[in-house]
């Protein structure tokens, strides 16, 4: 069976607040406030694979730090210009 959207949405916000690392806690949580209930089935799918990856990682790739790998670097600019944009 699969997820309800909504039930999807809530799981992937959840996820999204309680990284591990304060700063990405506050980066993704704040994106997934502002982008998850717009994004398709297939964005969704890319999200959750994001969420997946180890968070030193992740900072490195929306900081700017190291280039993010392929497979997430169009959802990372994303990230990106929604945190320049606050």
């Amino acid at each position: 069976m699969s997820e309800a959207r909504e039930t999807r949405l809530k799981r992937l916000g959840m996820r999204s607040m309680r990284r591990g690392i304060k700063e990405m806690d506050i980066i993704f949580m704040r994106f997934a406030a502002a982008r998850l209930g717009e994004m398709s089935g297939d964005e969704l799918d890319r999200y959750e694979a994001l969420l997946g990856e180890n968070d030193q990682d992740l900072y490195q790739w929306v900081s700017g730090q190291v280039p993010a790998p392929e497979a997430h670097r169009a959802l990372i600019e994303q990230i990106a210009e929604h945190l320049e944009a606050r």
